[in-house]
């Protein structure tokens, strides 16, 4: 009996000591709330003990980024960008603990678009293409992937048809609702938190809301999203995350490494190199992307991870999730000449980034009831040296081994949209 109460007693004693998050609104449409600037650092709390770190708030000028706002994020090992103007989206990640390189990508884009700025029905439904130039960014809610014709119940209850755009809306929509919270409990997690809507009368009412966080010295970053149908009729969604790598990172003879049950290329020219599918080339100019779908295979937890190391496999990159969360994975290679973007993306998803129409065709577009949320978790991995990347390959192919890997080595055959879809 004493043993129980001491238990008990440590269990009250923890939970009373226990402090909720500091908790700072940077933005809030319902109360009318923009905080032009913010800054807390690891100075304001010595009592932490953490190493250094900071974050605060810009508003970026001139050019197609005048207004957009970014809050960045230095842990003391790696530093981020996260833009509420453009949903949420992961700018930038860099490692600067000992040697600094960026993770990301030079994108020919070189400023924080504003979406005031972007057409997204510009240039055959490419316009969203204006303001890319992210490390993370998402692609969807309502619909992700290329543009095309799809059909939808208009407001007389007919069938009628929908011009779709170059994945989605919600990386050119601003946060509705930031916050930015600092942990008072070991390991002082600093978190930035956003509601980002998706919303039409006669149309999706989809919301999202993520935490993007870290631990002050680590070297990573997490994600944890979780997008809710606030309608009263079952809604589809799609969603991708659509993470980029670059220099240093990628480079001639960088490789990708993931477990997968299956890949395929996406279409007949990316199947002329699908021995390759692994391997990258230097940049080259005229280069025309190559895209490779597979449906992840993972551990006896359903967790997965992919990887993208450089030729001497001293420098990666990781992405690790749940595969019942997000179950297919998109590898985009786009090895052009520096000047046009070199960039590689590793894609984890509800499904794979054709049309929506195509997809649903494939059964790969999931749908909310009233009221329903799906959660995501991902976390991002930097690793800056041979130990640490041959950690996590070690435990990518140990997955791989359980499950062979097929590869088709034709493109997939795609049904074209009936123009008398509508009649």
């Amino acid at each position: 009996m004493r043993c129980v109460l001491c238990m008990l007693l440590v269990v009250l004693s923890t939970r009373a000591s226990a402090k909720g998050p500091l908790e700072f609104v940077l933005t809030d449409a319902e109360a009318n709330i923009n905080l032009p600037g913010f800054e807390k650092s690891s100075r304001d709390f010595p009592a932490m003990q953490t190493g250094p770190w900071r974050i605060e708030k810009r508003v970026l000028h001139g050019g197609k980024q005048e207004g957009s706002e970014l809050i960045v994020v230095n842990n003391g090992a790696l530093q981020f960008g996260v833009s509420p103007t453009r949903g949420m989206n992961v700018v930038y990640l860099k490692h600067i603990g000992g040697e600094e390189f960026p993770v990301g990508w030079k994108s020919p884009v070189s400023e924080v678009v504003n979406p005031t700025f972007i057409d997204l029905e510009s240039r055959g439904g490419l316009g969203w293409l204006d303001g890319f130039n992210e490390w993370m960014c998402r692609c969807g809610l309502e619909f992700a992937g290329h543009p095309g014709k799809d059909v939808f119940i208009t407001n007389t209850g007919d069938k009628g048809e929908l011009t779709l755009t170059l994945h989605g809306k919600v990386g050119n929509t601003p946060a509705s609702r930031v916050v930015v919270a600092i942990d008072q409990d070991p390991p002082y997690r600093l978190r930035v938190q956003g509601t980002v809507f998706e919303r039409s009368f006669h149309g999706p009412k989809l919301r999202l809301e993520t935490e993007i966080s870290t631990v002050p010295g680590s070297l990573s970053v997490q994600v944890n999203d979780s997008v809710t149908n606030l309608g009263g009729n079952e809604q589809e969604f799609q969603l991708i995350y659509h993470t980029n790598y670059g220099n240093p990172i990628l480079e001639k003879n960088a490789r990708v490494i993931g477990a997968f049950h299956d890949l395929q290329p996406m279409n007949e020219h990316a199947a002329k190199s699908v021995k390759t599918w692994d391997v990258y080339d230097a940049p080259a100019k005229d280069f025309i992307e190559q895209v490779y779908l597979a449906e992840a295979a993972s551990d006896a937890h359903g967790k997965t991870s992919i990887l993208l190391v450089n030729s001497q496999g001293t420098k990666g990159a990781s992405i690790t999730w749940n595969v019942a969360e997000l179950p297919y994975v998109t590898i985009w290679k786009n090895t052009a000449a520096e000047a046009d973007g070199y960039v590689t993306g590793l894609e984890p998803g509800t499904g794979f980034p054709f049309n929506r129409w195509v997809e649903r065709q494939f059964d790969r577009v999931p749908k909310l009831q009233p009221g329903q949320t799906r959660q995501f978790a991902l976390s991002y991995g930097i690793h800056p040296d041979a130990q640490s990347v041959t950690t996590i390959r070690q435990r990518i192919e140990a997955i791989q081994q359980q499950q062979p890997l097929s590869v088709t080595p034709a493109a997939p055959e795609i049904p074209e949209f009936p123009e008398d879809e509508v009649d």
